[in-house]
């Protein structure tokens, strides 16, 4: 077995990782690894697992369906509340509120603040969680993880730190409402993967477990 990673992952995912694609098994009798596997050298898609969506070179051959966008939305939501419960508690502990009503510099220099505190929070809940089993909270409790798009495995922190800056960093500083309907509301559209703009930056594709 070659001992590179595989590409778009981060890293070479473990042997126990129990969402890891497995080689399907050969027609009729023996073991189920002695079917070669296909060759990505030629054809009009190669390897890129964004050439196609059906096919010997479907990258999602082995994996659970992909999750509907509706019961993503609603994930989101559940991490966004979670999440925000703890931004607003530590910003009101020590007095960082965006609705103080004190002068324009104080205004923005705390807005700022708390920004800055919910993109790190954010960043760091979904980074977290996703790298160690795939799900946040949200997704735990409505049945879906995060996969590699090329291999089905958990993905690497590096790849989830990715998704989850594309994701949260704009959320935090411009445009939260915009944004998080643009990211994940991309999915509702987006074919065959159903990916958000994070998904895509990331190579990740959400799946159902249940």
């Amino acid at each position: 077995m070659s001992s590179e990673p595989p590409p778009g992952s981060g890293q070479q995912p473990p042997d126990d990782d129990p969402f890891r694609k497995q080689p399907p098994p050969a027609e009729g009798s023996g073991s189920p690894y002695n079917t070669p596997p296909p060759s990505y050298g030629g054809g009009p898609h190669g390897g890129d697992p964004y050439g196609a969506g059906s096919g010997p070179t479907d990258p999602l051959a082995g994996m659970p369906p992909l999750a509907p966008s509706g019961r993503r939305t609603l994930a989101r939501i559940i991490d966004l509340i979670l999440v925000g419960i703890v931004v607003w508690l530590i910003t009101w502990g020590f007095g960082v509120s965006e609705y103080d009503v004190d002068s324009d510099d104080m205004q923005y220099g705390k807005s700022l603040a708390q920004s800055a505190l919910a993109a790190v929070l954010y960043i760091a809940y979904d980074t977290v969680l996703i790298a160690r089993s795939g799900q946040t909270l949200g997704k735990k409790w409505l049945g879906m993880r995060v996969a590699n798009l090329d291999n089905g495995s958990t993905p690497s922190t590096q790849t989830t730190l990715i998704r989850s800056a594309v994701l949260w960093i704009p959320f935090a500083f411009c445009c939260a409402c915009i944004w998080t309907a643009i990211s994940g509301g991309w999915s509702y559209f987006d074919k065959p993967y159903k990916q958000g703009l994070h998904d895509k930056a990331a190579k990740t594709v959400v799946v159902s477990t249940t």
